[in-house]
């Protein structure tokens, strides 16, 4: 989870809005057919950059505007400040009124902690409008606990110019193409990847798309709830990661390189240091940010398809975010989840850049060539799967992230990556 938190921050992607309500009561009933009573929402997000931080404070003003028995009080924190401040509340057993979620495991753990409100029933009517991809993160057991405000998806992000150096005329669909295709690279004396080693989350990315495409989506469900990750296909993926690192296509130095930094993955892909990365939807914008920015030589291509594999080359991986509602919240926080939600509000924010689409019908206001691309792919996916480190476990993710980091170093074998998996989240039951 610290992966996408740093990162989506930094290209203004975070869409997560967060609510809080820990101290605050819920709305009395109106006694009488008197003007109702006075309510203040406390609401946790992390959209701390532009456009976001004005849209959703607009948003918020809108709402006090159309119920004016409302005020909405909002807590704006950097990623890491606003983990750790809604770990601290979460653990003393209260939650925001309305806060920034991605799902998965660690919105389950809220879940299980009767922290979190099911809105189920009160978002029947709106739930048809939006993309299965995008509310997936947000539902479990037949059940909503959030609305998704930003959806994204991974894939490889390249430059046109230096594929063309290499002779590759277009990008490669399989795996086997696209390990050539690196060969080629190589070849050509051009660096084939740029990789954020230092982080380690990046390099989950290749293990988990290969185990999607090798074992499936439903095989990685199933590992999280029998707990194994040294089946065939899982060190099948650890195999194909390793063949990929015995080619050596990284950078130099990959190791100890950070993501976003002057001199980190994003800046060597920008500065045409290196052909591609393995990214999400957020890519471009770091990459103006921190380097040169390649304009209309960047291009974006699907993780490819592995011959053999259960997966489909459909199926999407990736993650954005939500507004999930405290159980103790009262009913206007769900009118203002839904409000947020609305083809009107949400479609502003894509037209902005700075969320990708989750309602059907929203692509057209995505206007960049490639992020309408991955919105087109995303809205036409077959099955979408949550970031590892996010949709497991906390603890079982991290060691997703170290072990994968370790093989990519060379210092853990595939099997030894499923085994120290396995044994992690079978101490989590």
């Amino acid at each position: 989870m610290k992966r996408s938190l740093a990162l989506i921050a930094t290209a203004v992607l975070v869409t997560g809005c967060g609510g809080g309500g820990g101290g605050t009561a819920p709305s009395q009933p109106n006694q009488g057919g008197g003007s109702p009573a006075k309510v203040t929402l406390e609401w946790w997000h992390l959209s701390t950059a532009e456009p976001l931080k004005t849209l959703w404070a607009q948003r918020a003003k809108e709402f006090e505007a159309k119920n004016p028995n409302v005020t909405i009080k909002a807590t704006v924190l950097e990623n890491d400040a606003y983990k750790a401040k809604l770990t601290t509340i979460t653990q003393s057993g209260k939650a925001p009124d309305l806060f920034a979620t991605w799902g998965g495991g660690v919105l389950k753990q809220q879940i299980d902690a009767g922290l979190v409100k099911d809105i189920s029933g009160d978002v029947a009517d709106v739930l048809p409008n939006f993309t299965p991809a995008a509310l997936s993160a947000y539902q479990l057991d037949g059940k909503t606990y959030g609305l998704p405000t930003d959806i994204g998806m991974v894939g490889f992000w390249y430059n046109k110019k230096l594929f063309e150096k290499a002779g590759i005329t277009q990008p490669p669909a399989t795996w086997s193409a696209f390990l050539e295709d690196v060969k080629k690279l190589k070849a050509a004396g051009v660096t084939p990847i740029a990789l954020a080693g230092k982080e380690k989350w990046p390099g989950h990315y290749y293990w988990a798309y290969l185990a999607m495409r090798i074992a499936g989506l439903d095989a990685l469900k199933q590992a999280a709830v029998d707990k194994d990750f040294t089946k065939p296909d899982f060190i099948a993926a650890g195999q194909q990661v390793k063949a990929l690192a015995d080619l050596q296509p990284f950078q130099k130095g990959f190791l100890g390189a950070a993501y976003s930094t002057p001199d980190g993955q994003s800046a060597t892909v920008s500065n045409g240091k290196a052909a591609m990365e393995l990214m999400g939807q957020w890519a471009p914008a770091v990459q103006n940010d921190s380097g040169k920015g390649l304009g209309d030589d960047l291009g974006f291509f699907p993780f490819p398809a592995v011959e053999g594999g259960k997966g489909s080359a459909a199926d999407a991986f990736g993650g954005g975010g939500g507004i999930a509602v405290g159980a103790d919240a009262p009913k206007e926080a769900v009118d203002f989840v839904k409000f947020m939600t609305e083809m009107g509000n949400h479609s502003k924010a894509v037209e902005s850049g700075g969320v990708l689409p989750v309602l059907k019908g929203e692509e057209s206001a995505v206007k960049d060539p490639n992020l309408k691309q991955v919105a087109t792919m995303l809205a036409s996916a077959g099955g979408y799967q949550l970031y590892l480190d996010q949709a497991y476990p906390p603890a079982v993710g991290q060691q997703v992230n170290d072990s994968v980091a370790e093989l990519i170093a060379g210092t853990k074998t595939p099997e030894e990556v499923g085994a120290d998996i396995t044994e992690v989240a079978k101490s989590e039951e």
